[in-house]
């Protein structure tokens, strides 16, 4: 343990210079340069693992990033002539060299050879590269090639966080801590979400209204985990799963030789969920019989099974769930006031897909990862293309055709692929109509009049947003303004037709 502390020092020390050297501090950079001078040897395993991790933390900087893997490839002794070069879009610049003279460097740089460069980024409009002369010994050459391969896995990282957090700025999927399939992201379903929660610790009876397939039993599971009841039963019944002459006992439950055939007592739904929370979905489609047990039940909390001579008490929250208009059915005679008043004493509605469609990018990567893991597919990612189509569909049947949709292309897909519109079922394919843009003069576009006017639109939008992009010179912020739109419009506008890259 004796020399881990100089060895330590030495490489921190030296880290520091390259640091320095990155932001352009000189003075600072002399400093760290006369206190490296006097620690220990820098090359020692200990330090070399250390800088291998330290390759990973400073990704985000490639001008850092460059200096650290440079040091640990002279360091590990793999290579005896390397050169670390900015190659701009006209110039070569050699920032260090060892081995070479600075001549040597460039002629090895003008010459391309890919198993002798390791790539780290870029920087100012500068391609940071290692560029080297591997040696012929086996060992040697396994060295410069997993070092190579090191930066390869840190730059992919700190891409993948980028994209991450980049995709969480414009839609922070909002989850339930503990349950990462509820997953939330528009605005007017956190509205509803943040009610709902409101509510969760109360006794009070829930009514969620809203179209097949919009999330009502996933918001039922968030009402029962933010209630006292959370680590008890959910239990999910929809009312339209059994035949209706038999909806009574598998709700109430009967003793055994109440009917014929009953050989055996049956607790029913309603105890099942005893202490937890009943979820009755499609309540609309209860029979107008059993309505007046339901109504008694929610009352008084008793229920009377078939067969028993006395009520029985059960202490069940219930959320009811509906896509039908119960006022209508209500009106119509088909649905019991009194029951309807009864539940709904809370209301919530879920607007459909078509309404929020700001989740769809968010929901379609959920998505992905659950259903690639599944069948083990790999890391999938979706083109912007086939992600216009998904955000373009009417939805019909909302969140759970979407989830099917995205399983159905997962299985058509090759391991690590990318989802493209092909992937797609016919009937989505069929509903968008791409029209190619032409090209535009610099200050001016000329439109045909003998188009649909959605199409003129998106061409005027695509090519406003594509010389934005290039007078900013990439810049979203500065392209955005001068749109008019939020930043977040403008990355939803780049989404949709693939000028991620411009």
């Amino acid at each position: 343990m004796a020399c881990a502390a100089p060895t330590q020092a030495s490489t921190y020390s030296r880290r520091a210079v390259h640091i320095f050297k990155g932001i352009g501090d000189r003075n600072s950079e002399f400093d760290a340069q006369q206190i490296a001078s006097l620690k220990g040897d820098a090359t020692a395993p200990g330090a070399t693992l250390d800088s291998a991790v330290a390759l990973i933390e400073v990704a985000g900087h490639p001008h850092i990033l460059a200096r650290e893997a440079f040091a640990l490839v002279m360091g590990s002794g793999c290579v005896d002539e390397a050169a670390l070069i900015a190659r701009g879009p006209k110039t070569i610049r050699v920032l260090e060299t060892v081995g070479w003279l600075e001549r040597e460097a460039m002629l090895a740089a003008r010459k391309v050879d890919e198993a002798a460069t390791i790539d780290c980024g870029t920087h100012r409009d500068e391609a940071l590269q290692i560029i080297a002369r591997p040696q012929d010994d086996l060992e040697r050459r396994c060295t410069w090639i997993a070092i190579k391969k090191l930066v390869v896995t840190a730059l992919t990282l700190d891409r993948y966080r980028r994209d991450e957090k980049q995709r969480a700025a414009l839609w922070p999927a909002e989850s339930l801590e503990g349950d990462p399939d509820i997953i939330w992201v528009s605005e007017p379903i956190n509205e509803v979400v943040r009610v709902a929660r409101r509510i969760g610790p109360t006794p009070l009876s829930v009514l969620l209204t809203g179209e097949t397939g919009t999330g009502k039993e996933m918001l039922a599971k968030t009402i029962h985990l933010s209630s006292g009841r959370a680590d008890k039963t959910l239990l999910a019944f929809n009312c339209t799963a059994v035949p209706r002459d038999m909806l009574e006992s598998q709700l109430f439950g009967y003793r055994k030789g109440a009917f014929t055939g009953a050989d055996t007592s049956f607790t029913g739904i309603i105890r099942a969920a005893e202490g937890g929370t009943l979820f009755l979905d499609e309540i609309a489609d209860m029979p107008a019989d059993l309505q007046p047990k339901m109504l008694r039940f929610l009352e008084t909390h008793e229920i009377h099974p078939l067969g028993e001579p006395h009520p029985i008490k059960v202490d069940v929250r219930v959320i009811a769930a509906t896509n039908a208009s119960l006022e209508q059915l209500v009106a119509d005679g088909r649905f019991r006031q009194d029951l309807f008043y009864r539940l709904n004493v809370v209301r919530l509605r879920l607007p459909p897909l078509r309404e929020r469609r700001e989740e769809i990018p968010a929901l379609v990567e959920h998505y992905i990862r659950r259903y690639a893991d599944q069948q083990k597919k790999g890391r999938l990612t979706v083109s912007d293309e086939a992600l216009e189509y998904l955000l373009l569909y009417a939805w019909p049947g909302n969140l759970r055709q979407l989830a099917n949709e995205v399983n159905r292309m997962i299985a058509m897909a090759e391991p690590d692929a990318v989802l493209t519109a092909a992937h797609l079922s016919a009937e989505i394919q069929a509903t968008r109509r791409t029209i190619p843009a032409s090209a535009a003069p610099d200050s001016e576009l000329r439109i045909s009049l003998d188009q649909p006017l959605p199409a003129a639109v998106e061409l005027l939008e695509r090519t406003m947003v594509q010389a934005a992009l290039a007078r900013s010179k990439g810049r979203l912020e500065e392209a955005a303004k001068s749109l008019g739109i939020s930043r977040k419009g403008l990355f939803l506008k780049r989404r949709r037709w693939g000028l991620q890259q411009a």
